[in-house]
């Protein structure tokens, strides 16, 4: 190495020392790692919590979670996309925060084929079911073990992870509620192969929620088609009442591009009418009656959010019609039931009664919301003017 070289290198080593200690690193998640019995080997997995998990006052919040196959190259925008569609961010509510898990791939020929693929040469697939035993029997228990979670459980992956989230799918039994299988490699199940796995599909299957993208293969497109819309009509016929499921083509989209917009719009599609706007909105029934409805077509209760309830009750607060600022009262209440242990909560039902002149139990509720936190200074402000 000559000097001009020598030198040059070492100006950029402490160019970039200094750049990397001036500039405070972004993170969107963290690196985890468990020892599976079932496959006999360490297995690493990432993981985004959502914006709010460590939010002040928010300890009693719970999430679903999101488990994403090809987890090195989906992890990043995956994680931005459910990010940005559950902040609430100019009135983005599409979907709930949720936590996302990104698992590693070890071997994802052996982990994603739930059956033995015959070629000419010698290999090792087939292992699809020891995966999906790890995931529901090792990982996930880790996971509610050392997360906020609920068991409301999404399952999302591509090609031949797209094949396993199906065999997953198809299971009498499984822990997850909701699938997303992107160009899912339907080749390696022949006719009789998915006629029998057809034939033993039950109601169970019926009661999640399914969503299948298909891309354009350009000449080998007809067959790639045909396999998905063979196994969506086919769950369609087996299924006694409307079917939770979803089918949709991507003309512009070929294998490689097409998980991205297939996940945006499988979430969107699992999480139809949750995104509801507040404006929308006119009573506390028709609300309750709104997501009476997503919940019965997930088989899932699902409460309006926290945020969303807020919202209404505030855009009915400043009405100038005596009726809307009286029902803001009931939005208002109606999230301390849902949320009894949120400080937010009985501070905006207590503001609620004080616009309304009810300083009693305006008092009532700001001091609520002292005891479940004790740093809101608002209440204690407003609390201490009200006495006066």
């Amino acid at each position: 190495m000559n000097k001009f070289i020598f030198t040059a290198f070492c100006l950029l080593t402490i160019i970039s020392t200094n750049y990397a200690q001036e500039h405070n690193p972004i993170n969107i998640g963290f690196k985890d790692k468990l020892y599976s019995h079932t496959l006999n080997e360490t297995r690493e997995f990432w993981v985004s919590l959502p914006n709010s998990y460590y939010e002040e006052g928010s300890s009693y919040k719970k999430y679903p979670v999101l488990i994403v196959l090809d987890g090195h190259v989906h992890f990043k925008p995956v994680t931005g996309m459910v990010n940005y569609m559950s902040s609430g961010h100019n009135g983005n509510l599409r979907i709930p925060e949720m936590i996302v898990v990104a698992i590693q791939n070890v071997n994802r020929r052996r982990d994603f084929t739930p059956d033995k693929i015959i070629t000419t040469r010698k290999n090792d697939s087939g292992g699809g079911e020891n995966f999906l035993s790890f995931i529901e029997e090792e990982l996930i228990p880790e996971l509610d073990k050392k997360y906020r979670t609920v068991p409301y459980r999404i399952l999302f992956g591509h090609s031949l992870g797209g094949l396993f989230v199906t065999h997953a799918y198809m299971k009498e039994q499984t822990l997850f509620n909701s699938f997303i299988a992107v160009d899912p490699s339907l080749g390696t199940w022949n006719a009789e192969t998915m006629d029998k796995k057809l034939t033993a599909v039950t109601e169970n299957s019926f009661k999640r929620f399914l969503y299948i993208a298909s891309a354009n293969w350009g000449k080998r497109n007809i067959r790639n088609r045909d396999r998905h819309i063979r196994l969506y009509e086919s769950l369609n016929s087996k299924c006694k009442g409307e079917f939770p499921a979803k089918l949709e083509y991507f003309e512009n989209e070929n294998h490689g591009s097409v998980p991205l917009i297939a996940f945006y719009k499988g979430i969107s599609a699992i999480f139809n009418g949750y995104g509801i706007s507040y404006r929308n909105i006119t009573s506390k029934e028709q609300l309750l009656q709104h997501f009476n409805q997503v919940s019965e077509r997930l088989s899932w209760d699902f409460s309006p959010p926290e945020s969303l309830i807020n919202r209404i009750g505030y855009h009915m607060l400043q009405s100038n019609r005596e009726d809307d600022r009286n029902k803001a009262i009931d939005i208002f209440h109606l999230n301390t039931v849902l949320y009894p242990l949120s400080y937010n909560a009985f501070d905006s039902l207590g503001e609620a009664y004080m616009v309304n002149g009810n300083t009693e139990l305006a008092i009532v509720n700001y001091k609520k919301s002292l005891e479940l936190n004790f740093n809101n200074e608002n209440a204690r402000a407003t609390v201490k003017k009200l006495k006066k």
